[in-house]
């Protein structure tokens, strides 16, 4: 089982002026520990359940390129992408652009896009949940067109583009796995069956949950024609290994339960992380037990 590290929250003790030295220690030191990938959320306001509109959040992209010329082998995705923010044939080329400098460490994370409060007060479309699942569909479709290297228009409902062009290409082949966020059984789990290389799940305690999710992906696989193993079976969690919380031997059990459910690569935050400590519980006692799963 593989382990990555999501960092949710940039609330950090020296305020913003030491934000690029303390995700810079982060990011490598989560490398040295054998986390496989690091992720950021593509949000430009902190979600209501990690904490206050109002706290520190960093663009998405941005803050992969920075963490890119940090490291060297982790790889680097958001979890994820909300198709409203960007245009279609622009956010491919920010992917690509990520890919290339990294050296072709990039995922493509992306999902349909949720937060209605940070959409409306930066100015971004939020049309109905039928729509923006509708635009995640031509969004994936016009990325697998710019990296197949084909240079030609693309008519959709929503999206028209021209010209495909986009040099370079990735480096990533045949190119950046495709993670497609959510659970929904009626469209978000079809569409990975379609389109995707990785789903994203949460890590429900509950594993029957999981269980039963990954259960409805396999069945939409089969509808298709499409062998269930090629796609890679991600969830995010959270282990918060500060003093008189979560033990490792219990983090190590969490880890268990979720890999018996059905997942290979499960993606959690780490409460304090900024003091570098819970990594270091990970990188001693948590990746290599879980590495053997």
């Amino acid at each position: 089982m593989k382990l990555g590290l999501q960092i949710p929250s940039f609330t950090w003790p020296g305020g913003a002026e030491q934000i690029p030295a303390t995700l810079k220690r982060i990011g490598q030191a989560a490398e040295e520990a054998g986390f496989a990938s690091l992720w950021v959320m593509d949000h430009f306001f902190q979600i209501e359940m990690i904490g206050k509109p109002d706290e520190p959040m960093l663009e998405g992209y941005s803050a992969l390129n920075y963490l890119a010329s940090a490291t060297k082998r982790v790889r680097l995705g958001t979890l994820v992408t909300g198709v409203i923010y960007r245009y279609p044939g622009i956010l491919i080329k920010t992917v690509t652009t990520l890919d290339v400098l990294s050296g072709g460490r990039a995922y493509f994370g992306v999902g349909a896009g949720w937060y209605e409060h940070e959409a409306k007060a930066l100015g971004a479309p939020f049309p109905p949940l039928k729509e923006r699942f509708e635009r995640l569909e031509e969004t994936v479709q016009i990325a697998l067109q710019m990296w197949s290297g084909k240079v030609e228009a693309y008519n959709g409902k929503h999206y028209q583009l021209a010209q495909t062009l986009n040099v370079p290409q990735p480096l990533s082949k045949p190119h950046p796995p495709v993670m497609i966020g959510g659970a929904g059984e009626k469209r978000t789990l079809p569409l990975v069956a379609k389109y995707a290389d990785a789903c994203n799940l949460y890590a429900f305690e509950n594993t029957d949950v999981l269980r039963a999710k990954l259960d409805v992906l396999r069945r939409a696989c089969d509808a298709i024609g499409r062998p269930f193993e090629q796609i890679e079976r991600t969830a995010i969690g959270a282990i918060d290994l500060r003093p008189g919380q979560v033990s490792a031997r219990e983090a190590i059990d969490y880890c268990r339960r979720i890999n018996d459910a059905g997942i290979q690569h499960l993606i959690v935050s780490l409460p304090g992380d900024y003091d570098l400590k819970p990594i270091a519980i990970m990188r001693k006692e948590i990746i290599p037990a879980v590495a053997e799963l």
